[in-house]
């Protein structure tokens, strides 16, 4: 399964790329902010499988990079410190909390694949 990562922060994004290749995951790209992770899905010869997507970029919101996504019928999840999403858009997809448990990211991922 082909995964994009969308998280601003190093350490937490290494930390989720490990977790999904322990899941048999290949990460296809990691992007930190808005506007290369749309740049990436409009430039894209084959789309991911799945996307796992961090709510808060910095100064700003990965929404727009889940409505891409959407359009293009391509799966996601939210990972948030938060742990909702505060989107009536976006109520169905899954929410992960921060940090991460990897049995719960599992889960999520096998939805993902059936």
């Amino acid at each position: 399964m082909k995964v994009m990562l969308v998280e601003d922060e190093d350490m937490i994004a290494m930390i989720m790329e490990d977790f999904l290749a322990d899941l048999n995951c290949q990460v296809v790209g990691t992007f930190g902010a808005v506007a290369p992770a749309l740049a990436w899905l409009d430039a894209a010869e084959t789309l991911p499988d799945a996307a796992v997507l961090d709510v808060n970029l910095g100064s700003e919101r990965v929404f727009p990079v889940a409505e891409a996504l959407r359009a293009l019928g391509v799966p996601f999840c939210f990972a948030t410190g938060y742990g909702v999403v505060e989107d009536e858009r976006f109520t169905d997809a899954p929410v992960l909390s921060k940090p991460l448990d990897p049995d719960k990211l599992a889960v999520v991922v096998d939805g993902f694949r059936a």
